[in-house]
């Protein structure tokens, strides 16, 4: 799997000649295959939003008994012809792909106690090898794609500057898709500070990229621009419609958060009305059997 992740650099830097060039087309490429994923996942999470009502009703209905709620939700499920794990299996899948790509472009660049180049994975005579074999930089439109964002500001600062714009750039792309994301996403069971730290989380991924290859930082920034018009066209697809999927869901999450929002009755409200409703029933206690000395039934 890695060598034909390294076989697909190897054929775009054939055409284009650049490094960066040819990693961005491989971003390209690879975010093209996993998009029908990614609409999958997208719709089967709508589908399960727009539920969100009807789940609570019976997650207060059948309250404390595991085994009546599951069968509720799975003929729930079967009525509305949705499956649960449509929304987690497509995102489970991207995981490989993310780690092939992760090892592939690192080995461009791999190195044996410091040394020259030794790339692995690769074809010995594929032309992207005999470029990087024995050499000790990777350059691509003056920057060497080999070294970490950190090294670079540690040798020269004022060179290590371009170095740092990129994971300031990657991380702002990062920013500006969690944020189309959180405009249209209402979870009924998550709070303001959990929305905040999934909208930020990236954003630390990206300042993460400072310990990692520059060819890597390219990779991931021309997969975010990618996913930044996924989005795009998924608020088309999905939101532009009153009546489309993910209006409908919207609505179903605000309607499921007023569920969860409700006032709970306090403790000793509840213990007062408990006690009214046991004075207004309170047992009167009537003779059954006739008096002494009375022949009258």
């Amino acid at each position: 799997m890695f060598q034909a992740a390294a076989w697909l650099v190897a054929t775009f830097f054939a055409w284009t000649s650049s490094y960066a060039i040819a990693i961005a087309l491989v971003a390209v490429a690879i975010m093209l295959l996993i998009t029908p994923l990614t609409l999958k996942s997208t719709k089967g999470m709508l589908e399960m939003q727009r539920l969100q009502p009807e789940m609570k009703k019976m997650q207060q209905q059948f309250k404390g008994d595991r085994q009546k709620l599951n069968e509720a939700m799975m003929k729930l499920y079967q009525e509305h012809k949705v499956n649960p794990l449509a929304s987690c299996l497509p995102l489970l899948a991207q995981m490989p792909v993310f780690i092939i790509m992760f090892r592939a472009i690192s080995g461009l660049t791999n190195r044996k106690d410091g040394g020259p180049f030794e790339p692995k994975y690769l074809d010995k005579t594929s032309e992207i090898y005999q470029s990087l074999v024995g050499k000790n930089e990777m350059l691509s439109f003056g920057v060497d794609l080999a070294k970490t964002p950190l090294r670079a500001i540690q040798d020269d600062f004022v060179s290590g500057l371009v170095y740092a714009f990129l994971v300031l750039l990657l991380a702002g792309l990062y920013l500006v898709q969690q944020r189309m994301i959180a405009s249209r996403t209402m979870s009924p069971t998550m709070s303001a500070s959990q929305a905040k730290l999934m909208q930020y989380m990236p954003v630390a991924f990206a300042v993460f990229q400072i310990w990692l290859p520059t060819a890597l930082v390219v990779y991931y920034m021309m997969q975010a621009l990618i996913r930044i018009v996924q989005q795009q066209y998924i608020t088309q697809r999905f939101y532009k419609k009153d009546d489309s999927l993910g209006r409908q869901a919207q609505a179903a999450s605000a309607v499921a958060r007023e569920m969860k929002d409700l006032p709970k009755p306090d403790k000793k409200d509840k213990k007062e009305k408990d006690e009214s409703t046991t004075n207004e029933t309170k047992f009167i206690s009537k003779r059954v059997t006739p008096p002494k000395n009375n022949s009258v039934p």
